[in-house]
């Protein structure tokens, strides 16, 4: 990128490691990736464009920019302020993320910012605005979560899914012209509101320090689907969200600012999988400014100082958009940018499509024993709310997790699995709760939906990976994993939570082996090969195994699943020998990561 006077620009906290210009092999690797990423579904269709006439985004956005803007009026007239001044008030709507960086793809969220003047509160927000968005046929899906770290209303409008945060600024009118580059709009704001604002501000940031915007486009939806597919994509469940990884992607553009897609994508695994961690990962030297506010400092804070992988964002003040990352993540993201690396050193030379980087993750064919964390409601618009929150609190389980003796790493799962159960007996219901479901009594139940004693349940299962080592050759010593202590940590937790109601509301965390996983979250390669098995048992004589999504007998339980909270079943306390334990590839059994990768290629990684 270059100034008016003709001279490069430099972005970035250090020089670049290389200005070459790409090759004509270069440039042809990256038209395979931009049509392998096409043959993906990642770009629209013309089709498709037709097909939603009249549901565009934009059409959206500007709905939701007309509701914030009544809304402010709405709460001013409430508040005894006259008419005209409510009229004059305003709001905006803004957005971040994938969207505004241009990435956005089908089915994906967008990433939306509330703004309002200052006599607008947060608890209006999620009063007033929520029942406003009730109230729109076009709103589903609709649930509010303002105890997350950044709160925010999420919803489906006209079947696009939206994020909405909400940001109150100390001015008294909000122009249609506002703009939130200017860093004085963030005084006297609280943390979340500053956190809420930054979305929008990183966002436009990350556009700016980047030397060639296509380049960087392309090659972030490469690496976006990439982390989709391997289930690395998700801040809420301590691996990295969308702004996280389009600053790593900005990152290594920097560092090759005239390199094509093809060659920043061979960089960028080459150099995250031996990025020198917790060293932080900067697109511009850190800011000091003249506000009161906290910048990330870990010279100074002891938080700063503890987090995993940090990666800062560039916007003023200067946060770490990787907080949630445990151990367990960043072991399982290391793991996965070393295999990559290998992966696209051979795409690279033509010895592999690049379809072969977005394979699907093998979460649930890589361990041995699991936890179920399943959250349980009455009803649809409750569970919403409920199963979010249980969600944003995964992270909190795996950091105990990690705490107890015989666990190398716990691997949360980053996507949940919903269903809608029909019951008639208390049992079944019971039952239900602890993720046990009977096909029979499930069809019998939807067969006589119209009687008055069948009811609905909603559930949300998420899994974590227990990641054991291998016995010491040798040793006959028994060991134990003790889960009892995190898991009634955790549903402490969830239940401390000030809207949680037993009567209406369950949370069951258990052990679960491999063998005893539903059929529904695994690959139809693993559900082949166990009817496989199952059948040479058959035929040879011995007692058929157990289906995949069969459940060993369960013991008999204290009280309900909605006021134990735990399912009180053996598992609490889970024994593991050898027998028991698949051997783990060094990779994920420790947080360090060595490489075999070639390193014929591999670049002299930069100080920061």
């Amino acid at each position: 990128m270059s100034n008016q006077n003709g001279a490069q620009r430099r972005l970035g906290v250090t020089m670049p490691i290389s200005e070459a210009f790409p090759t004509k092999e270069d440039l042809e690797s990256s038209d395979r990736l931009l049509q392998a990423l096409k043959d993906q579904g990642l770009f629209e269709s013309e089709e498709e464009s037709q097909r939603r006439q009249g549901y565009e985004p934009e059409i959206v956005l500007g709905k939701l920019d007309k509701m914030v803007k009544e809304f402010v009026y709405v709460v001013y007239v409430r508040k005894g302020y006259a008419e005209q001044i409510a009229k004059e008030a305003g709001g905006k709507i803004f957005t971040f993320g994938s969207y505004r960086l241009g990435v956005h793809g089908s089915g994906t969220d967008i990433d939306t910012l509330c703004v309002v003047p200052r006599y607008v509160e947060r608890e209006d927000f999620f009063q007033v605005m929520y029942d406003m968005l009730r109230l729109r046929p076009e709103v589903t899906e609709l649930a509010a979560v303002p105890d997350a770290f950044t709160p925010v209303i999420t919803m489906s409008f006209s079947d696009i899914p939206i994020d909405l945060t909400f940001a109150r600024l100390g001015l008294t009118t909000i122009p249609d012209t506002l703009d939130l580059s200017d860093g004085a709009l963030l005084r006297n704001l609280d943390d979340r509101c500053i956190r809420s604002v930054n979305g929008s501000r990183v966002t436009d940031e990350v556009l700016r320090l980047v030397p060639n915007i296509p380049t960087f486009r392309l090659t972030l939806r490469c690496v976006k689907l990439w982390a989709h597919r391997r289930a690395v994509y998700s801040n809420m469940m301590g691996f990295l969200g969308g702004i996280a990884w389009a600053m790593l992607v900005a990152r290594v553009c920097q560092l090759y600012p005239n390199a094509c897609a093809a060659t920043i994508i061979s960089r960028f695994f080459s150099i995250l999988h031996q990025w020198p961690w917790p060293q932080p990962v900067l697109l511009k030297p850190i800011e000091e400014g003249p506000l009161q506010v906290r910048v990330w400092n870990p010279k100074l804070y002891q938080a700063d100082k503890a987090h995993k992988m940090p990666i800062i964002t560039p916007a003023y003040p200067s946060m770490c958009a990787t907080h949630n990352v445990t151990d367990s993540t960043k072991a399982v993201m290391l793991s996965e940018f070393k295999d990559a690396a290998e992966l696209v050193n051979r795409i690279m030379s033509q010895r592999a499509p690049w379809s072969t980087l977005f394979t699907k993750d093998d979460f649930f064919t890589r361990y041995r024993h699991y936890l179920q964390v399943i959250a349980s409601s009455d009803s649809e618009e409750r569970h919403l709310t409920w199963s979010g929150l249980v969600e944003s609190r995964i992270r909190h389980l795996v950091a105990k997790l990690e705490r107890i003796d015989n666990l190398v790493l716990a691997h949360p799962y980053t996507k949940g699995f919903s269903k809608v159960i029909k019951y008639k007996t208390a049992a079944e219901k019971e039952d239900a709760a602890h993720g046990i479901i009977n096909a029979q009594a499930q069809e019998a139940a939807e067969g006589a939906v119209d009687s008055a004693d069948v009811q609905t349940m909603w559930i949300s299962v998420y899994y974590i990976g227990l990641c054991i080592p291998v016995r010491e050759e040798g040793s006959k010593a028994h060991r134990k994993l003790d889960l009892y202590r995190p898991k009634e940590e955790f549903t402490e937790i969830v239940k401390s939570w000030d809207k949680y109601d037993e009567q209406t509301m369950g949370i069951v965390v258990q052990h679960i082996r491999s063998s005893a996983l539903p059929a529904d979250v695994l690959p139809a390669e693993a559900l082949e090969d166990a009817e496989q098995k199952k059948n040479k048992r058959s035929k040879s004589g011995k007692k058929n195994a157990a289906a995949p999504d069969a459940r060993p007998p369960t013991k008999k339980r204290r009280g309900s699943a909605a006021q134990n909270g735990v399912a009180s079943d053996a598992a609490s306390v889970t024994s593991v020998t050898s027998a028991d334990t698949p051997g783990t590839p060094s990779a994920i059994a420790s947080p360090i990561v060595k490489s075999n990768v070639s390193t014929a290629s591999t670049p002299v990684l930069p100080q920061a």
